[in-house]
Parts: structure tokens; sequence; C-alpha cells
């Protein structure tokens, strides 16, 4: 009659898989992971002992002290149980099978950065050099402060550093206390509008606007009310026709996207009335202000707003980089408390260290001799651009050379047949947001937004040949 220990013999020659030495790792951690894999796959079966560490080690040729550490593994992992006196057994529960990679295809999209690619910036060396110096210095000098949890609006010497810069550029009085570091605009816009809307609200956006702050609204649960916008800006009277009880109205009064004019005054005092009148809220996404071409910008709408309806967008992502990461928002006092609420849900607080060295970079001047350098090679661009389309196009794409910004808006003729715009852009192998995609109403003519910043002149020249070709054997 066999012994119980005879039931349960060990398996004298299990069926492991080690990883080949090349791969790293040490024997323990070798034998650890095919242990693991038989265990989860099915081959060492729940409840079998396992052989002891010495005859293991030999029929492995590893250290007996590598099986030891093996099997301990094992037992904090909790896919063995040892028996005093009886030895190393696999649980009796185990998990069904290893989780698998299981990869996830995702839709093909165009190759980035291909010329008129939208919202692209120029590595300026002068600059990056600056802000390495400075970050480095952060993080070799970071205090307990800056290495732990830091202040929820982020770092005080850069919410300073801002405040600053927008009094002397955009007219904006406002104490740093009420500025919030975000990862961007489109965090601010989504941080703000949690603390605003509800599911169903409505607001007012700009047609055709910017089609990222229409997604993340529209997450949001708001419905959203297209207002026209002509050459003074977005038609607050329309706007007031179709939704005058809008909750919040979004808007690029100093360069619209994607058209690019600028809100008259008159339009930004129509809309500051309508927003105290309802007690409604102006989200003011400040889009390309800094780089303007002829004469000094008007001041922002949160600059003349008087009664504390407009919340402030703004972001280092066209003026440095989008890889920083770093945007802003200039929250009204009274709102303060709400939108620091969401935010201590989310993400908690900005990087201290991230904001110090860009702080440093702004008080020391480099990030205002940066913007002139950039505003000089973007005007170059911007030329450029719009004579080679002038003459590769010809009468069949309409255009007007921006004194702003980042990129132009050319229109084609009316009447072409759906999908032209497409199947131009594709022939001509250029980027950029389509105009028809940019609207919430399928109305006018289709066009290109196309972006000149951060493309070298040969590739720009390039694609403006190439798509005035492809213009020509569309419409000609």
């Amino acid at each position: 009659m066999p012994t119980i220990r005879e039931r349960h013999a060990a398996v004298l020659d299990l069926p492991l898989r080690l990883e080949d030495e090349s791969a790293g790792g040490s024997q323990s951690s070798r034998v650890h992971a095919g242990l693991r894999a038989a265990i989860l796959d099915g081959r060492l079966a729940a409840g079998l002992r396992l052989p002891s560490s010495r005859l293991l080690a030999e029929q492995l040729g590893v250290r007996r002290n590598a099986v030891v550490v093996a099997y301990e593994l094992l037992l904090s992992d909790g896919l063995a149980e040892a028996r005093v006196g009886d030895g190393t057994y696999v649980a009796a529960r185990v998990p069904r099978g290893a989780a698998v990679a299981d990869p996830v295809t995702m839709p093909e999209s165009a190759p980035r950065g291909a010329p008129f690619a939208v919202g692209r910036t120029t590595a300026d060396p002068i600059l990056l050099r600056r802000f390495a110096r400075a970050l480095r210095d952060r993080v070799w000098h970071a205090d307990e402060a800056e290495l732990g949890y830091g202040d929820p609006r982020g770092s005080e010497a850069l919410r300073r550093a801002i405040a600053e810069h927008l009094a002397a550029t955009r007219g904006i009085t406002c104490d740093p206390s009420r500025i919030l570091i975000t990862s961007g605009t489109q965090q601010g816009l989504r941080l703000c509008a949690e603390a605003l809307l509800r599911r169903g609200d409505e607001v007012w956006m700009e047609d055709p606007g910017y089609v990222t702050a229409r997604r993340t609204l529209s997450a949001l649960g708001a419905t959203l009310v297209p207002v026209p916008v002509d050459a003074a800006g977005i038609d607050v009277a329309a706007g007031r026709r179709r939704a005058p009880g809008a909750r919040v109205a979004y808007v690029t009064p100093s360069h619209q996207f994607p058209t690019g004019v600028t809100m008259s005054m008159a339009r930004r005092l129509a809309l500051l009335d309508w927003a105290r009148a309802e007690e409604a809220w102006v989200m003011e996404d400040d889009y390309d202000s800094e780089f303007r071409f002829a004469g000094p910008p008007l001041t922002a709408l949160a600059g003349i707003d008087g009664a504390g309806r407009v919340i402030y967008l703004g972001t280092f992502s066209k003026t440095l980089f989008p890889g920083l990461r770093i945007g802003f928002v200039v929250v009204p006092a009274t709102l303060m408390d709400r939108v620091m609420a969401v935010r201590a849900v989310s993400d908690r607080f900005p990087s201290p260290i991230m904001g110090g060295a860009l702080a440093e970079v702004m008080e020391g001047g480099d990030f205002a001799a940066h913007l002139r350098r950039m505003r000089t090679q973007y005007r170059l661009a911007r030329d450029l651009v719009a004579e080679e389309l002038a003459l590769a196009c010809g009468p069949h794409l309409a255009f007007e050379r921006p004194d702003h910004g980042l990129h132009l808006l050319g229109t084609l003729p009316e009447g072409l047949p759906p999908g032209t715009a497409r199947r131009i852009q594709a022939e001509a192998g250029v980027e950029g947001w389509l105009l028809s995609e940019l609207r919430l109403l399928p109305e006018g003519p289709d066009g290109f937004l196309i972006g000149y910043s951060g493309h070298a002149p040969a590739a720009l020249r390039d694609a403006a040949r190439r798509l005035g070709a492809a213009i020509r054997r569309h419409c000609a």
C-alpha cells in the first residue's frame, strides 16, 4: 500500500522553460519565471508537490540557492504553499492562465509632421539650452517642497512670472493666486467646464471653430450651439437668438480658429454684456496671441472684464513646444474654489520642478527673447507660403495673408463635389485640418487650414507647389 509521501511524490522532471542567460536576469529570477509560467499554464497542477531545492537545482543546472529564492518568491506570489516537514506544493487554487499581452489595433493616422500640419513649433537651440540648465539646476538643488506634493495651483514662481507676462503683453491684471497651472489648454478647459456645466447645459461654440475644444465639451455632455463667425468675430446677436440662456461661450477672440479674424471691440463688449446679464461665463482661449506680425494685439477679453465673467486659457505649446505640457488658466476669484475641487480629484498638482525651471527662463528674459526670434522666423515662413500658394493655385484658392498666428485658411470654390478637398490633400501629400472638419453646421465651401510654423522652408515650398498642382487638376 503506497504511503502518503508516495501518493504526493514530487515531479522529478519539471516541464520548465527557462529564459536564455543572454536575455539577462539572475538565476533565481529565471527559475521563478519558469515555475510561475508552468503553474499558470497548467503544466504544474494545483496541489502538486515540487522537487526539493537540491533536486531541481541539479535538473536545471543552477545553484541550489537560486531555487530556494525562486520557491520563496512563489510563496509570496501565493502560487505555492509550504507544508512543514513535507516540502513545497503548488497552491491548491491558482489563476487560470497568465494575463495575455492582448495588443490593441489603433486606426492608422496620417504621418505626423508632414507639411502644413498645424501646431508645430521650431526648436530654438538657444532657448532649449537655457531651459535645460534651469531644469538641471532645479533638480540638483531641489528642496523638500519641490520633491513633495506641491501647491494644487502650481509653482508660485511660475504663476508670478505668468501674471507679469500677461500684464505686460495682454493687458490682464491678475493676482498670481488666481492662476492655475495645467498640462495645456485642453486640461484647463475641462477643469473649468466640469466646475461649471451640468449635462445638457448649452454652450456657444464658434462655427467654424476649434475641434478639440468642441470634443472636450461634448464629452462632458454639453449641448453645443453653433454660433457663426464673420469678419468681426463671433456673432453675439446670433448667439442671443439661438441660445440666450447658454451657460458658457467658448471663443478665440485674438486669433479666431480657424478663420484668423480678430474679434472687434464692439463684439467684445457685446459678449461681455451678454455674460453679465445672463450670469454666464466666457472661456477665452487666447490662441496664437503671442505671434502678431503687424501692430499690437487688442487687449484680451479678460483685461476688459470688469464683472469677473471671463476665464482665460493659455498655453506654452505654441510659444515653446507641445512636449513641455504646460498651460495655465486665469480663474475668476469666485470660481477658484470650485475649480480647485475638480482638480483635487484629477491630477492633484502639476510638477513644481518643471514649473520652477520655466519660471526661471521667463524671469531671466529668455522667454521674451525667444518670442522675438520666433516671430521673425514664422513671419518669413508665412510670407513664403503665401507667395508660393498665390503662384501655384492661382484663382482656385482664396486666402489672405494673416497678420498674426501660425496658419492661414485657404478656401476652395463653391460647388465642388463632396470629398474634393480630402482628395486634393491626399494627392498633395500634406496635412492640416479641412475647413469642413471644423464646422458644426455643414455650410459653405471647403478649404484647408495651412500651418507654416515648425516646417523647413524647402518643405513648405514643395508642399505649396504640390497643393497647387492638385487643386488645378480638380478645379480647372
